[in-house]
């Protein structure tokens, strides 16, 4: 069987407005076979169409995974969600220590430098000193203990309001990818609900309405599947909070073990210290729809349009070959929905290179 392991990835920048486009047009450059060889477009473009074949057996067609992406996480730092972890147990000094401290990957000197002298000592005035310019949201909480040390409360309330919540969510959402994975290792399928599963009505904007949740019994499985089939429905899983709903049966097994084995089962997720950030918890569909897809072998972009990113070479760790060739693809996406976690399925490409 033939997969496309790896990928290169897009060599322009792509912001957040760009890549959430409802129509999709990618451009995938430099693609390169698992060893490392360059690959040339026919044999890309089988391996693009055998892995979107394979996606319609397993999900049905004109579906996904829905991941939830990196950029929750963090590609080259992924330390929300284990600030999260601090959070939800109102360690303060935990969550702040491993903000500023923990470490990366493909960081700048200087940030390395920084990071590494405030794991080692902790000593504010010096890692101010040190602290790269750009760095402004760690500047903020060193400046914070400067003048009240020990009040690791106040310096993480110095992150802007949504990034404190973000570190909750990432954490949540962390649960949920790996629930997915242990559903798919388990050999349960992700959009044909079974008995214990819980559906939710799909909105216009692909989101589950919430206050229509329906757990699946063998008297209204058939037709529960029938409607999840055409995308009115939806099977879920939990993003675990104060008020977790978990499946029944096997499907809740499979959620609670994933909850246990990270610690979280007895967590009650109540912050005192910023009660805003206590959260419900929710549910989310496992499997997201997308049309209209297309691959194509696309003309290379001129030299004089490619970043430094580009002319410096594959870093080290880095999966594409600048004697690769070039695709375009094509998909339409519900809105709020990131092209890069279904990229994600076609390129297995280290999270640097989305």
């Amino acid at each position: 069987m033939s997969t496309l392991k790896y990928w290169g990835a897009v060599t322009k920048s792509w912001d957040l407005e760009t890549i959430r486009l409802t129509d999709s047009r990618l451009l995938l450059e430099d693609v390169q076979m698992q060893g490392g060889s360059p690959l040339e477009a026919k044999e890309a473009i089988a391996r693009v169409n055998h892995i979107f074949e394979n996606m319609e057996l397993r999900l049905g067609p004109g579906k996904f995974p829905n991941w939830i992406g990196p950029q929750r996480f963090g590609a080259t730092r992924p330390v929300t969600p284990v600030v999260g972890r601090a959070v939800i147990n109102d360690n303060w000094e935990e969550a702040v220590d491993t903000y500023l401290g923990m470490p990366g990957i493909q960081q700048q000197d200087d940030v390395v430098a920084f990071r590494s002298h405030w794991r080692e000592t902790r000593n504010v005035d010096e890692c101010l000193e040190m602290i790269p310019r750009h760095l402004g949201f760690e500047r903020d909480m060193l400046q914070h203990l400067q003048r009240k040390p020990e009040d690791w409360l106040g310096a993480f309330r110095k992150l802007p309001n949504n990034l404190q919540l973000m570190m909750v969510h990432s954490l949540q959402s962390e649960a949920f990818n790996r629930i997915i994975a242990a559903r798919l290792d388990a050999g349960l399928t992700l959009t044909d609900p079974i008995p214990g599963d819980i559906v939710g009505m799909v909105q216009d904007n692909g989101k589950i309405d919430m206050a229509k949740l329906v757990e699946v019994d063998p008297e209204i499985q058939s037709r529960i599947q029938r409607n999840c089939r055409r995308g009115r429905l939806a099977v879920t899983a939990s993003l675990p909070g104060a008020e977790s709903v978990f499946s029944d049966s096997t499907p809740g097994q499979i959620e609670q073990d994933v909850v246990s084995s990270m610690g979280l089962i007895e967590q009650d997720w109540k912050v005192s210290g910023i009660p805003r950030l206590t959260s419900k918890g929710s549910r989310r569909a496992m499997t997201v729809g997308f049309s209209e897809f297309s691959v194509e072998e696309a003309s290379e972009i001129e030299s004089s349009h490619l970043g430094t990113r580009y002319v410096q070479g594959p870093l080290e760790g880095e999966l594409w070959n600048p004697d690769g060739c070039s695709l375009r693809m094509r998909f339409s996406l519900p809105s709020g929905t990131y092209a890069t976690v279904l990229m994600r399925e076609f390129m297995r490409a280290p999270l640097t290179q989305y």
